[in-house]
Order: structure tokens, then sequence, then C-alpha cells
């Protein structure tokens, strides 16, 4: 699953406003305009199918590609745009780090998800639930932690696939 293919399925899943993917940019960091965004979300397909033809999946061409580094922006503009600003304390730096580092990027979407719309740990494993996918505490846990760590799992696009699948479920009843 490639960062365009996250915005869509985000966007779709919450039922996000163009305008407002426009401020959710804005707010973590990005300058972009309307038209970029509707191109960050618009497939050209090329016909090839992947390698599991089991699959509904396609290979596809975005009109303008989304960078590790766009994703990650919009997922801390999202936080900003669910939860409001937050004032940094005495002695911190200002505005989060990156976290994106050797193509994680599921794990910090699943991390920055949970933070923006104010999940627990059992509500993500429903929403897999709702999804059809079985997920363990221990499992979710080994996502959450830091990479490098001993007990860090890096998250698979099944898994990410899956929980936005679940979100979707849960919030376009």
């Amino acid at each position: 699953m490639d960062n365009n293919d996250i915005l869509v399925r985000l966007r779709y899943a919450l039922d996000i406003k163009d305008t407002d993917m426009v401020e959710i940019f804005e707010l973590g960091g990005i300058e972009v305009t309307k038209e970029q965004v509707l191109g960050m979300l618009t497939a050209i397909e090329d016909g090839h199918r992947s390698a599991d033809t089991s699959s509904d999946i396609t290979a596809k061409n975005w009109m303008l590609k989304c960078s590790d580094r766009m994703v990650e922006s919009f997922l801390n503009g999202f936080i900003i745009f669910k939860r409001g600003n937050q004032e940094p304390k005495p002695g911190q730096t200002k505005g989060p780090t990156r976290s994106i580092k050797d193509g994680c990027v599921n794990n910090v979407l699943l991390k920055k998800l949970k933070i923006a719309l104010a999940l627990t740990s059992e509500d993500m494993l429903d929403i897999w639930e709702i999804a059809g996918v079985v997920v363990s505490k221990g499992e979710l846990s080994a996502i959450f932690r830091k990479a490098g760590h001993r007990h860090y799992r890096e998250c698979g696009d099944h898994y990410a696939r899956n929980f936005l699948k679940g979100l979707t479920r849960k919030h376009r009843k």
C-alpha cells in the first residue's frame, strides 16, 4: 500500500472534504492547493494485475506522488485538526519530529490515527475485528514499540489496509 492509497482510504473512511484536506496539510506544515490534493487522490490505472491475482489490487500511477514526508505531515495535521494545537512545554522542541524512517509508514499511520481519533487499544482491536482480522494485544503492542526495540514488529500492509477497512465500516454505517 503506497502513501497515496493511504490518503485515499483515510479520506473515504472518515469522509474528509477536499477543503479539509488542504487545511490538514497546512496544519501539518505543508502548503498545498486543492488541485494538488486532487492530484494525490487521483489514480491512473495501468491495467496490470498485481502478483497476487486473488486480490482486487491493481498497479496504480498517481497524478501527484505523495512522499513519506507529505503523508506524515498530513497525519500530524490530522491530529491538530481533530484534537487542537498543543502548546510545547518548556524545553520541548516546537512541532513533532519525523517518525517515518526506512518505510515504516504503516506503524506511524496506526500510532497517529490512535492519537487523532482518541482510540484505545481495545477500540483498535474492535476496528480490526469489524474488518474480519484478529490481532492480539501483544501484536498491537509490538506495532506501537519504537523501531529497534527487541519486540518491535513492522506493521504489514495487510494490517494497515484492514484497519482502514474496519474504520470505513465503523464510520460509514
